[in-house]
């Protein structure tokens, strides 16, 4: 039997990438995002496979409407996809309270939103997949991008917790720590703090570093999405791309160096 995909920001990215590949694969998928325009050309080439869900995961009682609608679109979900999310790219000083709320509510709330949203439906047929797209930079904050690193951090503790809450369902969770992919995150997904001059040397130096590359096309990881929903005891954390997993190794070793460079201190203490 085909499976039963619902996919948020899965107009663009690795949203886009995972919708189609599903849908190669002979599985069905709702298709959630904002603007649902760009996924016309799926419709075409997968009518009876594919279906569009215009939301807006910012929108609670939205995402609970929405999510009875996919639901009753092919009968059940299978696998849950929380994948929308959008950037905030500056330094905390610069950032508005405006745009930090309007970032958390899409990365972290809309993500909660959905997966409240989905755990009945999931509950009530005794299994299902939920996979909460975070980063590989979860692990802690890195200038200018603190905010974002927050938000999918936020989510990747929340999601821990609910992966222990609905084992006992047949529900299975997996957070999906994304390394580097040309999703166009950092283009329409951004939102830009207005610059101040006292950051502007640091900023030079972070913008040299991180160069032109976009990363590889999101396309090239969606065969290991594909393998990971196939997996019968799927892993709670798994980081998608070889460099990012090499990072990701590296920052947890210098971490723990740093933890015990002042373990004296530490243990001084009798909590």
């Amino acid at each position: 039997m085909s499976r039963v995909w619902f996919i948020t920001g899965a107009s663009r990215g690795l949203g886009r990438a995972f919708t189609e590949a599903a849908l190669q694969a002979g599985d069905r998928v709702i298709g959630a995002a904002r603007n649902v325009e760009p996924l016309a050309d799926l419709v075409r080439r997968f009518p009876d496979n594919l279906v569009t869900l215009p939301l807006d995961v910012t929108d609670r009682a939205a995402v609970f409407a929405g999510v009875d609608r996919a639901a009753a679109a092919f009968g059940r979900l299978d696998i849950v996809v929380n994948n929308a999310g959008v950037m905030l790219l500056g330094m905390l000083e610069e950032a508005t309270e405006e745009q930090i709320r309007a970032h958390f509510d899409v990365n972290l709330f809309g993500a909660v939103w959905v997966t409240q949203a989905v755990l009945p439906h999931l509950r009530s047929q005794g299994s299902g997949r939920i996979l909460q797209v975070t980063t590989m930079g979860t692990g802690g904050g890195f200038p200018m991008v603190g905010l974002y690193a927050a938000g999918k951090s936020a989510l990747d503790s929340v999601s821990e917790a609910v992966a222990g809450e609905a084992a006992q369902f047949g529900i299975k969770l997996t957070i999906v720590q994304m390394g580097g992919y040309d999703t166009g995150l950092f283009t329409t997904g951004t939102t830009m703090t207005a610059p101040a001059p006292h950051y502007q040397e640091l900023r030079d130096k972070l913008i040299e570093m991180w160069g032109d590359d976009a990363g590889p096309a999101p396309e090239t990881a969606a065969p290991v999405i594909m393998e990971l929903v196939d997996l019968p005891e799927p892993p709670l954390r798994l980081i998608v791309g070889a460099a990012s997993y090499d990072m990701v190794q590296q920052d947890l070793q210098d971490r723990v160096a740093k933890y015990r460079a002042w373990e004296d201190l530490s243990r001084r203490a009798p909590g």
